[in-house]
């Protein structure tokens, strides 16, 4: 049985999980730059250690409601083919190890675009993660944006 840790982030209440290998670091949010023409969900840029660094409003991306006042925000940084992009999220502060008895295949009731991120559900007493590919949250023709910006 192969264990796995995860790093567990919040948006509104859900929590959600990524692979810790997926995941080069999580950092404070700053204030983006804005770019013209981006898709709705891109919230901007940041200058991270010296890398133009897209940032990804999940909460957008997700069409969640974007309350964003008064949330400690987090950046999750992610390698896109050699470039990183970050994802914005309300909270991530935890590292978890889950087996693959705890997580569960994704519900079928979950289809089209949203089966293609959503890698399970993890059970861990009496929460539930959701855990994620945050690379698949991408379309190609994102991507393709993310990656020229």
């Amino acid at each position: 049985m192969s264990e796995k840790k995860y790093v567990v982030f919040k948006l509104d209440e859900e929590e959600y999980g990524i692979d810790i290998m997926r995941v080069k670091e999580v950092t404070e949010f700053i204030e983006v730059t804005k770019v013209p023409n981006t898709p709705h969900f891109v919230e901007g840029i940041i200058n991270l250690r010296g890398e133009i660094t897209p940032i990804i409003n999940l909460k957008k991306r997700f069409s969640k409601s974007d309350d964003t006042e008064n949330i400690a925000h987090r950046v999750l940084v992610l390698n896109l083919e050699d470039k990183l992009v970050g994802f914005m999220v309300d909270d991530a502060s935890q590292v978890i190890t889950m087996d693959d008895s705890q997580i569960q295949e994704t519900p079928s009731l979950i289809s089209g675009d949203d089966k293609m991120y959503i890698e399970g559900i993890g059970k861990l007493d009496d929460r539930m993660v959701i855990i994620l590919d945050l690379l698949k949250v991408l379309n190609d023709t994102e991507k393709k944006e993310l990656l020229e910006m």
